[in-house]
């Protein structure tokens, strides 16, 4: 998939902005950029749209939105941005979450107002690292509806998507600017399509294993859970134009996908004292510390797997999420009446349960924190009847990628901008840092959407100015 040289090509024809990818990045890009007059068109590799965004719980953590004001939680752009940085161990810069910050309240405030996007605020539980309720998302939490709404918004407002259209090559001239691409149909037929700004909204390169060996080694054997169709694309392309890419180590890992269904149990079990026992029957880490970094903890237990253990508060929250209904329909979730009768239908040894209850009980008691560090209130500590679900550690989605601006223009190694192309999403760097413990709840759609938003709004001036 290379980058080859404009000079002496033909375009059969040209379209001001050009998008590659209809994920949640890419459609927010295309409405931004049509909001601003200029004819879109979104390339598709799939014949059905569904990518990263399809996948996730749908949910976009944003300051300062109106269904926040509504709800009366005071937040800010600012107290969001330390959030961010505070996850990443002060890796990510502060201005960099900032310019997420302030931007991500009103992109979902257009989103509603604008393109008649539903979403609500989740109020039921708060998500590690976040000192706000914060997330936003469709009422079913299910990627896959965002999805729909934003495809639902794109072909209202006239904007042209071809799906089954794999970008294979850019054009671009002695500059670095694009020219245009060429695409290929299912049945082996090539288009070239010119341009005046592209936007690489394929995400990143979990679905490329050579890659995530390469970048990422301590999650390469995990199970993917991700889109494979994420191969890197972007990234390829960016480094022949000579562009920078960063923190290439950060990544969406989680801790609590459903084995051997492949779907996420949600991680508000956990924040309401949900905790994870290997299959020797002993807890191996601080729960709290989030679902990213547990993808490869989970990952490196005896033969890959733990069981998800929670009570009737996480329960309460778990049915909300379309994801536990399904795996509840396929029988993965385990109800017991006691601790013995857990121990039978998990295969776990019931001492080391009793042991470890007995002592979440007592720091809980004594007010202090566990082995671990984690620090359970009286009304977390989980009593009968107790739900189980084995899980496994997954790759979802890597979070590192093309290094932008804060107006998501694609910059070179020495800083300066490529001319005419931008990036978002996975296919440019995130806020999660450098590894898997910077992954703050959100964060794939955060960047996906604000950013997504912004390369379109920068698409759409560039655009115009050539």
């Amino acid at each position: 998939m290379p980058v080859l040289s404009a000079e002496g090509i033909a375009f059969e024809y040209e379209i001001p902005v050009v998008i590659v990818g209809a994920g949640a990045c890419g459609l927010v890009a295309a409405l931004a950029a049509h909001d601003e007059g200029q004819e879109v068109i979104v390339l598709e590799r799939d014949e059905n749209p569904q990518g990263s965004t399809s996948l996730s719980a749908g949910l976009i953590p944003a300051p300062g939105t109106r269904l926040q004001k509504e709800a009366g939680i005071e937040d800010s752009p600012d107290l969001f941005a330390a959030d961010l940085v505070a996850k990443t161990h002060d890796h990510t810069p502060y201005d960099q979450a900032l310019a997420v910050a302030r931007a991500a309240g009103p992109m979902i405030d257009w989103l509603m107002d604008r393109h008649g996007v539903e979403l609500e605020l989740v109020t039921g539980f708060l998500y590690p690292g976040h000192s706000r309720l914060r997330m936003h998302g469709p009422k079913s939490r299910t990627g896959a509806d965002l999805e729909q709404s934003l495809l639902a918004a794109v072909s209202n407002a006239g904007i042209d998507l071809v799906t089954g259209a794999s970008v294979e090559d850019l054009f671009a001239d002695e500059t670095g600017r694009i020219r245009g691409v060429r695409f290929r149909r299912p049945d082996g037929a090539a288009e070239v399509l010119g341009c005046r700004a592209l936007v690489l909204a394929c995400c990143g390169f979990a679905g490329d294993p050579d890659m995530v060996r390469r970048y990422i080694p301590e999650i390469a054997d995990a199970e993917c859970c991700g889109h494979l169709s994420n191969t890197g694309d972007a990234v390829k392309w960016g480094l022949e134009l000579g562009a920078g890419v960063a923190d290439m180590g950060a990544y969406q890992g989680h801790g609590s996908v459903a084995h051997p269904h492949s779907l996420p149990l949600t991680w508000a079990v956990i924040t309401k004292g949900g905790i994870l026992i290997n299959s020797e029957g002993q807890r191996f880490s601080n729960e709290m510390r989030g679902y990213s970094e547990h993808g490869a903890e989970v990952a490196a237990q005896p033969g890959h797997v733990a069981w998800d253990i929670f009570g009737e508060a996480g329960y309460a929250e778990a049915v909300g999420f379309h994801d536990f209904r399904e795996i509840s329909k396929l029988g993965a979730v385990k109800k017991a009446k006691s601790l013995d009768e857990l121990a039978s239908l998990t295969g776990l040894s019931l001492d080391r349960l009793q042991a470890e209850f007995a002592e979440i009980e007592a720091a809980a008691q004594a007010g202090t924190a566990d082995r671990f560090g984690r620090r359970f209130a009286p009304e977390d500590v989980l009593h009968p009847p107790l739900y189980a679900v084995k899980v496994n550690g997954a790759l979802f989605h890597t979070q590192g990628g093309l290094v932008i601006d804060a107006e998501a223009r694609v910059l070179r190694d020495d800083g300066s901008p490529l001319p005419n192309l931008l990036a978002g999403g996975g296919a440019a760097r995130g806020v999660s840092g450098d590894s898997n413990y910077g992954y703050l709840s959100g964060n794939g759609l955060l960047t996906a959407t604000t950013f997504g938003r912004l390369a379109g709004l920068s698409a759409a001036r560039i655009a115009a100015e050539e």
